[in-house]
C-alpha cells in the first residue's frame, strides 16, 4: 500500500503503536529567518498565479518548491529531493512516492540517511494530509534506524503552499502543531525550518 493510502491518523496509531495528539504551539518560541530577496520577489511573483490556478502542481511548483530550495541553499550541508521513490518496509505498507525530503547529507545524487524533514503538498484541506505524512515520518526513522543514523526526531509538513502545518515523531509521540502558518509568515516557516535543523546538527 502506498503512503497516500493512508487517510485516518486513527489507522496509524493502530497499525504502528503510535500516541498522536494535536498539542499547543510547537515552535512558538522559534526565531525568524528573514528570506531572501530572491525569495520575497519569486513569492510576490508567484503566490498568486499559484492560487488562482489552484491546482497542486502549481502550488507544488510555484510555491512549495521555491521556498524549500531556499532552505537548502541558507542550511548548508542538506540535500533536497523532489517526488522521489521512497520505499523502506514494503511489508508494513511503507512504500511509495513522497513529495518532498531533506536530508541531513550534502549528497545530491542519492537520498543518504538521516532524513530529517518530509513534506506533503496538498490542493485541498490540510487535515487530509496528516496520515499520508505521519506514515512517511515513520519510513523516515526507520529509514535512518535502518542506516545507523537515528535522529531524536522527524520533522513532518502537510502544506497547500498557502497554509503550512507542523509535525514531529519522537519515539512513538507524534504531535501536531496547534499553529497554521499562512505563506505571508514566510519568515517563520523558514526559521522553524532553521531551529529543527539545526537541533539535528
Amino acid at each position: 500500500m502506498p503512503y497516500s493510502a493512508f487517510k485516518k491518523i486513527e489507522q496509524i496509531e493502530e497499525q504502528f503503536g503510535l500516541t498522536i495528539n494535536q498539542h499547543h504551539s510547537l515552535f512558538a518560541e522559534v526565531e525568524t529567518l528573514q528570506p531572501s530577496q530572491t525569495l520575497k520577489e519569486t513569492l510576490h511573483r508567484n503566490v498568486s498565479l499559484a492560487l488562482n490556478i489552484n491546482t497542486e502542481k502549481a502550488r507544488s511548483e510555484l510555491i512549495i518548491a521555491p521556498l524549500l530550495l531556499e532552505v537548502r541553499e541558507r542550511l548548508h550541508n542538506i540535500s533536497l529531493f523532489l517526488g522521489i521513490e521512497f520505499n523502506v518496509e514494503a511489508e508494513k505498507e511503507l512504500n511509495g512516492y513522497c513529495d518532498y525530503i531533506l536530508s541531513l547529507s550534502p549528497n545530491q545524487a542519492i537520498l543518504r540517511a538521516p532524513v530529517i524533514c518530509v513534506v506533503e503538498a496538498k490542493n485541498e484541506q490540510i487535515k487530509s494530509g496528516y496520515a499520508q505524512c505521519i506514515a512517511e515520518m515513520i519510513a523516515a526513522k526507520r529509514f535512518n534506524d535502518n542506516k545507523s543514523k537515528p535522529l531524536n526526531s522527524i520533522l513532518g509538513v502537510v502544506t497547500t503552499g498557502s497554509n503550512w502545518k507542523f509535525i514531529t515523531l519522537q519515539n512513538n509521540s507524534v504531535l501536531i502543531d496547534f499553529e497554521e502558518y499562512l505563506i505571508a509568515e514566510v519568515d517563520k516557516i523558514l526559521g522553524i525550518f532553521k531551529a529543527f535543523i539545526d537541533s539535528c546538527l
